[in-house]
């Protein structure tokens, strides 16, 4: 299976999307399909052993689209004046057109030779001819109209041309009337509707395609980030190259003030590089040798040479842009009820305009106002508002986490933690900075601390458990001899077993006493250690207790602040961890967590998790190891940090990028946010095409409200803006600075 994210042309409103998703989606070898209206993007899963990019490009095409290939969010496309000056100039000639077919209307001076009563002929002629100009500048909505209408997936612009294409025909038909003598088909003619309806559809095109630009604003700087060029250090001379050169193992150089070209790691110098892009954390970040650096950093004050280890799209900022870029195709379920609605909207406009038509010509009603009625119809329920609604709202709340250091991986993670009521946080790496230290060590063997350790460590260097880390750093600070490790077997949530020389060896927590069914002896040393908000490590040797260690972490700087909001919010905080019972009570009550779930193996985790969804509870889980994969791939929402197991990222839908457990605010108050502002724009969106359908209709025209095409299309522009600039007020979100 393979997943691409092409660029698509020519969609203009939500019955676009919904349509050209519908299509792919039915395509043989298509697994999924996902359309954005605001990015222009469809996100396409596909058996690449069957169906290639030429494939999936056709298959745009034949939906009556275009396909620009693979979307690439890094490339400058120049901003193009030519719209700007094509909507000044008809902008001009739309109030020349109106002022010669309306100017009577209001006692405006008029020219002789176009006057309607004095020169009928010339009069429509001269309108006939400045319509069909207009209709040359829309013709790109009459061709996709058309298109779509031949593919069965009728849009708003298939709306604007069939109504246009009747007010221009008919027109066309009072012109020629004109021309055989009956001159009072004069007052029959809508040129002016073609020529209005046109230039207000472009005009609300262009203010769309800048408010979209800039609700993509924080995804394009981001793949603006990286330098164009680097300096490589090649036989101890530095060489300026350009970022395509840059190639894996190169040693780079940055000098203060450059940013880092590629991800990399230092191998000389040290210098404070600001991180913020990524983090969203604006305090520099000091890095030496063998430290990771990110393309895109600062150097504020350094020389360092880094060695180049992921370019191009395997850089980390790259992977940022992509699950960004996949989070806002991906569908929440209130866009998907916007989007089937779409789907039916458009057929069903059709339809009332055409049996408006039936029903006015039936009721004798004039057939020059039930052409105003049916162009009106068709003009005012174009679905603009509706398709905006949801995707613009969730594109600027995706760059909001962005630039919060908050990585969302899709948009239905962003609807459901609006409805989080319960969130379960691991304690180890989590709740703690997981910089674990040997705290305590009860020897009762007859070795050495050093040589005892020496094999503990050597055990412990084989382990990704957060624990083990502690004894990784004691065997770097204090050079410990290191054993060769025979039978080594991971004990799922109680610890390791090895065999050093002809010692088998059990390290691991308490339950590995219960396991090997060994009586504690040493309760007295194990709760003074316990005591000391340290966990427990037993070292068995031979079937007996050889040592307790007690291995302690220092709690995150943020974590009692943001365990005290979740609370004001009223949402629940559990501690669930593998710890004893009592360190982890010991921690909560520090902390001001109310509930704690402890001696948990990873699988009673998953179903701690299962238990709490089952009664209804809504469960955001927090964890960063191994062990919490499971639990976070089970949760509603699973949030991990970057410095988490590349498979508890793998399974999390939210990852913190600066791991400061604050975000988690940030995270609740956006989605919050979002949803109501989503929920905001439907509302308009309905609401509008609920209210001006009728009166485009007549419904109202006994007090004296009627639409004629040129107020409907301003009316179906001016509902767009308003969702537009609704869904743009996210990016005032006032957001606590200190985090």
């Amino acid at each position: 299976m393979k997943k691409v994210i092409l660029s698509i042309e020519g969609m203009t409103c939500s019955a676009c999307s919904s349509g050209l998703e519908k299509y792919l989606n039915k395509q043989a070898h298509v697994l999924d399909a996902s359309v954005n209206l605001v990015m222009a993007t469809a996100s396409i899963s596909y058996e690449d052993d069957v169906l290639s990019m030429d494939d999936l490009e056709r298959f745009v095409k034949e939906a009556g689209f275009k396909s620009m290939g693979i979307y690439d969010p890094s490339v400058d496309i120049k901003k193009n004046n030519k719209e700007r000056v094509y909507l000044i100039l008809f902008g001009i000639l739309a109030i020349f057109v109106m002022y010669v077919s309306m100017g009577h209307m209001i006692n405006l001076p008029t020219l002789k030779i176009i006057d309607m009563k004095d020169n009928p002929f010339n009069y429509a002629i001269s309108l006939l001819i400045l319509s069909g100009i207009f209709l040359a500048y829309g013709f790109d909505i009459l061709k996709n109209g058309y298109k779509n209408l031949i593919h069965k997936t009728p849009n708003m612009d298939t709306l604007v041309s069939i109504g246009v294409l009747s007010s221009f025909l008919y027109s066309v038909f009072g012109t020629f009337m004109i021309l055989k003598g009956n001159h009072h088909y004069v007052h029959n003619l809508y040129f002016e509707s073609v020529s209005t309806v046109i230039f207000f559809i472009k005009l609300g095109r262009f203010i769309d395609l800048k408010s979209k630009d800039k609700t993509k604003d924080a995804i394009s700087k981001m793949a603006l980030i990286t330098p164009e060029s680097a300096l490589v250090l090649i036989d101890g001379k530095i060489k300026e190259v350009t970022i395509d050169e840059v190639k894996v193992g190169m040693t780079l150089v940055a000098k203060p003030g450059m940013k880092i070209a590629v991800d990399g790691k230092i191998v000389n110098g040290e210098a404070h590089l600001d991180e913020s892009f990524i983090t969203g954390e604006s305090v520099p970040v000091k890095k030496k040798i063998d430290d990771k650096v990110i393309a895109g950093s600062i150097n504020y004050d350094g020389y360092i040479e880094y060695c180049a280890e992921k370019i191009g799209r395997d850089s980390t900022i790259s992977g940022i842009v992509k699950l960004v870029m996949e989070a806002t195709n991906t569908k929440a379920k209130i866009a998907r009820v916007a989007d089937k609605v779409s789907g039916y909207f458009v057929p069903i406009v059709i339809v009332i305009a055409i049996l408006s038509v039936v029903c006015n010509l039936i009721a004798g009603t004039s057939v020059n106002e039930t052409i105003n009625i049916f162009v009106s119809v068709l003009v005012v329920a174009c679905p603009c508002a509706l398709g905006l609604a949801t995707p613009l709202a969730i594109v600027v709340s995706e760059g909001l986490c962005a630039s919060r250091g908050i990585l969302v991986k899709s948009s239905e993670t962003i609807e459901m933690i609006n409805k989080v009521d319960t969130i379960v946080m691991d304690k180890t790496g989590t709740l703690t900075y997981g910089n674990l230290k040997i705290a305590n060590i009860y020897n009762y063997s007859n070795e050495s601390d050093d040589k005892l350790l020496s094999k503990v460590c050597s055990l412990e260097e084989m382990s990704t458990h957060p624990i083990s880390g502690a004894f990784k750093e004691y065997n770097r600070e204090n050079k410990l001899k290191q054993y060769e490790v025979f039978e080594f077997e991971n004990i799922d949530g109680i610890g390791l077993k090895g065999k050093i020389k002809d010692d088998v060896i059990y390290v691991g927590s308490a339950k590995i006493l219960k396991k090997l069914n060994i009586k504690n002896k040493h309760q007295e040393d194990e709760d003074t250690i316990v005591n000391n908000a340290s966990s427990v490590v037993y070292v068995i040797i031979n079937g007996d207790v050889k040592a307790l260690i007690g291995v302690n972490d220092v709690v995150r700087s943020e974590a009692e602040e943001v365990i005290n909001n979740l609370t004001d919010k009223k949402i629940e905080v559990i501690m669930l961890t593998g710890d004893n019972e009592k360190t982890a009570s010991i921690i909560a009550h520090q902390l001001g967590v109310k509930k704690v779930i402890a001696n948990v193996l990873p699988s009673e985790k998953v179903s701690v998790i299962k238990r709490l969804k089952k009664s209804g509870k809504i469960v955001m889980m927090v964890g960063d190891g191994i062990n919490d994969a499971p639990s976070l791939a089970n949760a509603d929402v699973g949030v991990t940090l970057t410095n988490a197991t590349d498979i508890a990222i793998d399974s999390a839908n939210v990852i913190l990028l600066n791991n400061d457990l604050s975000r988690i605010l940030d995270l609740i108050t956006i989605s919050k946010h979002t949803i109501r502002n989503i929920k905001q724009n439907l509302f308009w969106a309905f609401f509008y095409n609920t209210l001006m359908i009728p009166v485009a209709l007549g419904m109202f025209s006994f007090a004296g409200i009627k639409l004629n095409p040129m107020i409907a299309s301003m009316a179906m522009m001016l509902s767009s803006l308003t969702v537009i600039f609704n869904a743009l007020r996210l990016k005032m979100l006032k957001l606590d600075k200190n985090r």
